[in-house]
């Protein structure tokens, strides 16, 4: 397995199968020139088998953090600590970016993901409620 920063748009939509739609070109130009956002894509023979995207915080009270934004792992390569590996080297970057924390919200029922973030040394901080606001797509 080989974890990379992907910095390209074809690196992007080659991983598609790895998100919850299809990408699409444009936005993956934005999400590539965006500053503080980033995905690492674990590769197995070649092929996208997992991804993790990371998004800097910067809050002017107390420094920068970096959400887990999602991570995701092909049903085929489950179960061989891709996801702990991709989890591990987003905690790597932010630390080398001078990050005083990550963290990432997750439903209570989700124990693959549980079991994923908790093998990688996060600890579960109480309660979680997430709201959203949802927009009609542009």
């Amino acid at each position: 397995m080989d974890i990379r920063r992907a910095t390209t748009v074809s690196e992007l939509t080659a991983a598609e199968h790895l998100y919850d739609g299809p990408a699409r070109a444009e936005w993956a130009e934005r999400f590539l020139a965006a500053a503080g956002h980033l995905m690492l894509i674990a590769y197995v023979d070649g092929a996208p088998a997992g991804m993790v995207s990371g998004i800097e915080m910067l809050h002017p009270d107390k420094g920068t953090e970096m959400c887990l934004y999602e991570l995701s792992v092909d049903s085929a390569y489950r179960r061989r600590g891709i996801g702990r590996a991709l989890t591990e080297a987003l905690i790597e970057v932010a630390r080398e970016r001078g990050c005083y924390d990550m963290w990432v919200g997750v439903d209570r029922d989700n124990d693959p993901a549980l079991a994923t973030y908790r093998s990688a040394g996060a600890a579960d901080d109480g309660e979680f409620a997430m709201l959203t606001w949802e927009f009609q797509a542009r």
